[in-house]
């Protein structure tokens, strides 16, 4: 599998799917700041879901976002670690 899109290679892909992930923790950790509208906790682990775990979880570290709510702390680890297995696989 060289790419998701005809042009896009996969490590492009997950390398923005990442980015876009911890830059949306950013803005969701300051609407709470403010009171402003927030990002739905679903959409922000379908985004970890659909490859940008890493880059959730260190927005959540950097920006000490989320990390006293549960079951979305659990949730978020529970899919960092099926992708870090599944790399672990695919890479052997």
């Amino acid at each position: 599998m060289d790419s998701i899109l005809p042009d896009i290679p996969v490590w492009a892909a997950l390398a923005l799917l990442n980015v876009s992930a911890f830059v949306i923790f950013w803005i969701d950790k300051r609407q709470a700041e403010q009171q402003g509208e927030r990002i739905a906790e679903r959409r922000l682990l379908l985004l970890a879901a659909i490859g940008g775990s890493v880059g959730a979880k260190l927005g959540q570290i950097v920006w000490r976002h989320k990390t006293r709510k549960q079951p979305f702390g659990h949730i978020l680890n529970g899919i960092l670690l099926v992708h870090t297995i599944l790399v672990v696989l695919i890479l052997r």
